[in-house]
């Protein structure tokens, strides 16, 4: 545990340090390797990484039409249900986000509009290496879905000789996808930023990984002219705020069920209470003899902090300081204190919103800004997946009323060309 107010400000960023950052150098040289490999390669490139990285020796790439279809009698009803429930609130909540195109006449005859048009072809990246993911499929396959996207790409991970979880199948089915590239890490980036015999290259790239997958996204954003990322979404975290009356066993399952993601994971709490932290590590150790995934909780637990702060208002300027992926607020009365939350990707408000809601069925997306990145960067939403421009339709009388204000600006700036643009339509031109 931490005492906050005892500990000098390096050692106050060294608590908050993600783990993947400390390694950032190694994994950015491997990860330019593995992009060049896929670029000069291809397809090869794909097949010798599945087989150096999952130990797969099948050489198909893409998942068959037959084996999407396939994929809804291969689960359990309930299983399907479930799915197809979450699928449900997540459209729900996203179809309210659809975009309005706006016109406004600024001044007599000047008519200016923005519009939105959907980007054509996007991938989404599915985490699969420990575990399967359906949940991913849809928080992105739903949305690309929405926005009526032309080509859209899934990829994720196969290991051993397994085959593709029929789960995340169905999930792709209800949303549309039928290109699924059975690959994952960096080089399944690098196919979708560079294109392959078999993946068509795409505008803009989707979805959450570990540091390898984060760090390929942000090197193809800038070795690829015109494509984009949604965001740096990388091994997953969470803090909680909980005052002297939470519930220890709920902090502590909240904080499990974000450190199972992966050994990379970072799970933080932060409390003005030192019973609550006592006692959540009491709970976190009971509850680790029941989890499947208790090797992987417990070594993101080495990467994560228990912080004791002085106030629930500075438990908030840690968080904003942090800048977590999600923001559990367990506390008597959590309404007060909303005001303050700053830089969080998502947030859960009272006892009864675990982060598994968001993470599954509520509607809101899970798909979030890490590494800090909620300081700038939102949660996924549609217009995420949407490109705006702008259109504007002038008559000759406004260009008149209008040129009052670009001739001096264009004299003033010393843009000749610029001024002769318009002074010569209002010479010439007819109304």
């Amino acid at each position: 545990m931490f005492k906050w107010n005892e500990e000098t400000t390096a050692s106050q960023e060294s608590i908050l340090q993600r783990p993947a950052i400390a390694i950032s150098t190694d994994i950015k040289s491997a990860t330019q390797a593995i992009l060049a490999q896929v670029k000069e390669q291809g397809d090869e490139a794909l097949i010798k990484l599945a087989q150096k990285f999952d130990n797969v020796s099948e050489l198909d790439l893409l998942v068959s039409a037959g084996d999407i279809e396939q994929s809804e009698s291969l689960i359990s009803i309930e299983l399907k249900q479930a799915i197809e429930s979450a699928y449900k609130n997540i459209l729900a909540f996203h179809t309210i986000q659809q975009p309005k195109d706006v016109m406004l006449e600024t001044i007599p005859g000047v008519l200016c509009e923005l519009k939105y048009q959907a980007i054509e072809s996007v991938g989404i990246y599915v985490p699969g290496g420990s575990a399967p993911l359906p949940s991913s499929v849809l928080m992105q396959g739903v949305l690309a879905q929405l926005s009526g996207a032309k080509t859209v790409v899934l990829a994720t991970p196969v290991k051993n000789e397994d085959k593709l979880n029929p789960a995340i199948l169905y999930a792709a089915k209800l949303c549309g996808i039928k290109t699924i590239l059975k690959s994952g890490g960096a080089g399944a980036i690098a196919a979708m930023a560079f294109g392959t015999q078999s993946i068509p290259k795409v505008n803009k790239i989707f979805g959450p990984g570990n540091a390898f997958v984060t760090m390929a996204k942000q090197l193809v954003s800038q070795q690829v002219p015109g494509l984009a990322i949604d965001m740096p979404a990388g091994p997953s975290e969470v803090l909680i705020i909980a005052d002297q009356r939470a519930n220890p066993d709920f902090i502590a399952a909240d904080l499990l069920s974000q450190a199972e993601h992966g050994a990379d994971s970072q799970v933080v709490l932060v409390s003005n209470c030192e019973q609550i932290i006592e006692k959540t590590k009491v709970a976190l150790s009971q509850q680790l003899k029941t989890l499947s995934r208790a090797e992987t909780a417990r070594a993101a637990l080495e990467n994560s902090a228990f912080i004791l702060v002085n106030s629930i208002e500075q438990a908030f300027e840690v968080s904003a300081n942090y800048g977590p992926e999600h923001l559990i607020l367990q506390l008597g009365s959590c309404e007060p204190y909303l005001p303050l939350v700053k830089n969080a990707g998502s947030v859960f408000v009272g006892d009864y919103s675990p982060e598994s809601a968001g993470d599954y069925a509520s509607g809101t997306n899970h798909v979030l800004p890490t590494y800090g990145y909620s300081k700038v960067c939102s949660s996924l939403n549609l217009l995420d997946f949407y490109r705006t421009y702008t259109v504007q339709t002038i008559t000759k009388q406004g260009l008149t009323d209008l040129s009052k204000a670009i001739l001096p600006i264009a004299k003033a700036e010393g843009l000749d060309a610029h001024a002769k643009a318009v002074s010569i339509r209002l010479e010439q031109g007819e109304g």
